[in-house]
């Protein structure tokens, strides 16, 4: 894959995030007006900003630090890229208008058990791990990937316990 590749790689992904980030502004319109309440909000700046840098880091490693490109390592990353992007549109589905990117509650509103719920309580935030990890080792950017899997992991631990008491909330009404 060259260079030109990946970067195309890289504009697809931003491509489907704006587009997610679209449906969870209709969503977060829609929850709002059903009287939704907002949890943990203090974290979510941080979130859009490690994940912008993400992307960033992404293209610069690899055009900055000439990264090799593996041909073995790329097809396999590509196709774990492929598992967790089908594991966020699953989660996407299964949430319906209930899904944002921000934590919010809805009052009376059951929890969600279908989909990839019944296997795991943040199925999405799984596929961002695995993206996070998988992005930048397509074209041989380790240093992307630890840095910021470093950081995600550090956001997530703030974002989950947030999320986990947003949802403890919901299900003791």
């Amino acid at each position: 894959m060259s260079r030109g590749l990946y970067l195309g790689l890289i504009l697809l992904v931003v491509f489907q995030r704006l587009t997610e980030l679209r449906l969870a502004q209709r969503n977060e319109r829609l929850a709002r007006a059903a009287g939704a309440v907002e949890a943990g909000a203090g974290h979510y700046p941080w979130m859009v900003t490690i994940h912008t840098l993400f992307l960033i880091a992404c293209v610069l490693e690899v055009f900055l630090l000439e990264r090799p490109f593996a041909p073995r390592a790329a097809g396999a990353m590509l196709l774990v890229l492929a598992v967790a992007t089908g594991l966020r549109y699953w989660t996407i589905s299964t949430l319906g208008e209930r899904w944002t990117t921000r934590i919010l509650v809805r009052p009376g509103a059951p929890l969600v058990t279908g989909g990839p719920f019944r296997w795991l309580r943040h199925p999405n935030y799984l596929a961002v791990v695995i993206e996070i990890a998988a992005l930048p080792l397509v074209h041989g950017a380790w240093l992307t990937a630890v840095v910021f899997s470093v950081a995600n992991a550090v956001l997530l631990s703030v974002r989950i316990r947030a999320e986990n008491a947003a949802l403890e909330s919901l299900a003791g009404r």
